[in-house]
């Protein structure tokens, strides 16, 4: 025989749980990553032996603000696994290539060598740095840090995805399982994200609206995760 619509939703509960969590989490995190950057001094806004002597001098903070920034990326993974199994059955195919398009994307933030507002790797280098007795021997760290500097300024490919990945779920979930003002939320979010990621260099703190609105719609989803696990082990309980 073969199993139910409720037998197999009610399956996926644990899976609901651990995104409704997983979003929760994420969002916490990036309120704290957000707070800190704006309660820790400024870093200079160019110079390579400017940010090396920041970081050494102000190393916790760093590390911890990179961290913070980084972290959800694990999180989100999850997050999106759950919301396309469960929009999967609006559409199979666009459900499977969402989760492909933004796991793998949040995923890969983790072997991209800066988080937006600043690398894990400048640490090392100011180690180096620090550790150099010429400036010939730190040119090359200088230089090291002026190229991840950059690299925090220019659209990331990865950045793009991760918001196409969410403008697919929100999309599919236009079709129901899921309230249709979250899902228009998500759509909102998405395509925002994409032109926010697409002109980071040239927005400024107007890049911070794409944040804002995916900030407010994690914790929504976070919301409707949980309730559509509860729903789902109340149609069917065990």
């Amino acid at each position: 025989m073969r199993p139910s619509h409720n037998a197999s939703e009610q399956s996926w509960c644990a899976l609901y749980r651990a995104g409704a969590v997983s979003a929760g989490v994420a969002v916490v995190l990036y309120v704290a990553a957000l707070a800190l950057f704006t309660l820790t001094p400024a870093p200079p806004e160019s110079g390579g032996r400017a940010m090396l002597e920041y970081v050494d001098a102000h190393r916790a903070s760093y590390i911890l603000r990179q961290l913070l920034w980084l972290t959800p990326s694990l999180f989100l993974m999850v997050v999106f696994l759950a919301l396309a199994v469960a929009v999967r059955r609006h559409g199979q195919g666009l459900a499977a290539v969402a989760a492909v398009i933004a796991v793998m994307s949040w995923a890969v933030s983790f072997a991209w060598p800066t988080t937006g507002d600043g690398s894990l790797a400048m640490v090392v280098l100011s180690d180096r740095y620090a550790e150099a007795a010429t400036e010939s021997e730190q040119a090359p760290f200088v230089a090291g840090a002026e190229i991840l500097d950059a690299l925090n300024g220019v659209p990331a490919v990865i950045g793009v995805l991760q918001t196409v990945g969410l403008l697919l779920v929100s999309l599919l979930m236009l079709r129901g399982t899921f309230p249709k003002p979250l899902a228009w939320l998500g759509v909102a979010t998405g395509v925002v994200g994409i032109a926010a990621e697409v002109l980071r260099p040239v927005l400024g703190w107007g890049y911070a609206t794409y944040g804002l609105l995916l900030f407010v719609w994690l914790a929504w989803v976070a919301v409707a995760l949980w309730r559509l696990a509860a729903s789902s082990h109340l149609r069917n309980p065990s």
